[in-house]
């Protein structure tokens, strides 16, 4: 599908997309519990309908409540001996650990970029835990056979923040007295909201300094009713839309939520957006923009958004962080580069920061999504304010995080067509 997008005033009221971290990591616990979950504001992004077709083959019965989703389980009893984590990255390494509680062999798989990312740390650290564990020269299928046999471990925390999520929601189910350290742990936020989900399903974890997590006395998920918050690495593209096009209200965001991309508030403050935040709502107009530095190490899905803001600010903006966007949808950094490049914007990548020369005038131009789903939202939003449209090939890869992300912009005040790619015979 190719998406054309006109310059244009922004201006309207819309309500977040539910939190794709959130809706997995919800599943995940459902699939934990004993009895009959009910997760209300649910997300069915393609990251979230492999989530709960992963927690279905791995024993979970999976049903469409008026708008809810309802999930009755009695933990990890696999009716499959293979699972399919479709793209995404956090499902495969969140459902691999949990996988594991089976004695079951079975085989995990993926497809599209997640066949060409690194799942060598699996081999690292299951086989610790009594886990048998092999994968295609580091890549994909993953097979592996537990149980897993939870002990103390020091695992290295730079592999994967999502491993840990994986490993901590296994443990939380069968763990007693055993300790997780965690060495040069990336995505703190990320490992916050892990904890804060996990405490809403009854299993409590102590945690020290984002470097020890205790499990004491043995605990147990508890089936009962959830509602995904409103997802802010999504919301981060419509409000930089209004930060840089006009105005906008974006509903259903909490200021109080782990997510780690809610810092992108930071970023528009730095900026100089005018923002208004409330407890579930955040207004955002635009301002004087000016460059402005930015750490994004913790909160690596905002590098598309802070591009297409920085794009439109007055300066050289710096943002740190580059070093975790090789293993995304896309090696993100060098595609930022390459697709503003072609609408103008200049970005010079230097180990570990990226240097974006904004304010020149963004072109219109043809850009490619390259398949990952980021891409194609921020060429959206920088094409508001272009001299000319931008056309977004490869547009359908928001499906995977964000498949009402072009209805939402429109909402609010965006001119778009869409061209369906010919069918060929």
């Amino acid at each position: 599908m190719k998406v054309i997008l006109s310059p244009g005033e922004i201006r309207g009221t819309v309500t977040a997309n539910p939190s794709k971290s959130a809706m997995q990591r919800a599943v995940a616990a459902a699939l934990l519990s004993n009895g009959r979950t009910l997760i209300h504001n649910p997300g069915f992004s393609n990251d979230c309908l492999a989530a709960l077709e992963v927690a279905e083959n791995l024993g979970a019965r999976i049903r469409r409540v008026g708008e809810d989703i309802e999930i009755t389980s009695n933990g990890v009893k696999p009716f499959y001996d293979t699972i399919n984590c479709g793209e995404s990255g956090l499902g495969i390494r969140m459902f691999t650990p949990i996988a594991a509680l089976a004695d079951l062999a079975i085989t995990i798989n993926g497809h599209g970029s997640l066949a060409t990312r690194p799942m060598d740390f699996f081999e690292q650290v299951l086989p610790q835990l009594g886990v048998q564990c092999s994968t295609n020269q580091g890549k994909l299928p993953l097979h592996i056979k537990g149980p897993l046999q939870p002990k103390d471990i020091t695992i290295d925390g730079s592999l994967s923040s999502q491993f840990l999520t994986g490993l901590l929601m296994a443990y939380g189910a069968v763990a007693e007295n055993a300790t997780i350290t965690v060495k040069d742990l990336k995505s703190k936020p990320y490992i916050a909201l892990t904890l804060q989900l996990m405490e809403q399903f009854g299993v409590k974890v102590e945690q020290r300094n984002f470097e020890q997590f205790r499990f004491g006395k043995k605990q147990a998920y508890r089936a009962g009713e959830y509602t995904v918050e409103g997802d802010w690495s999504g919301a981060a593209f419509l409000l930089v839309a209004a930060a840089v096009a006009g105005k906008a209200e974006v509903h259903h965001l909490n200021t109080q939520s782990a997510q780690s991309d809610k810092a992108i508030l930071q970023a528009l403050e730095k900026a100089g957006a005018h923002i208004m935040p409330g407890v579930f709502t955040v207004i955002v107009e635009k301002g004087g923009l000016q460059a402005f530095d930015f750490d994004a190490t913790d909160c690596p899905d905002l590098f598309p958004p802070l591009v297409a803001l920085a794009a439109n600010c007055n300066g050289t903006t710096k943002i740190k962080g580059v070093s975790r966007l090789a293993h995304k949808e896309s090696d993100r950094g060098k595609t930022l580069q390459e697709e503003f490049g072609k609408m103008g914007i200049r970005i010079e990548l230097m180990g570990d920061e990226m240097l974006v020369h904004g304010g020149t005038g963004i072109k219109g131009a043809g850009v490619h999504s390259h398949n990952d789903h980021r891409i194609a939202m921020a060429c959206g939003v920088a094409a508001l304010t272009a001299d000319k449209p931008v056309v977004i090939d490869n547009a359908e890869a928001i499906n995977k995080s964000y498949p009402e992300f072009f209805e939402h912009l429109q909402k609010i005040g965006a001119s778009l067509t869409r061209e369906e790619a010919a069918v060929k015979n």
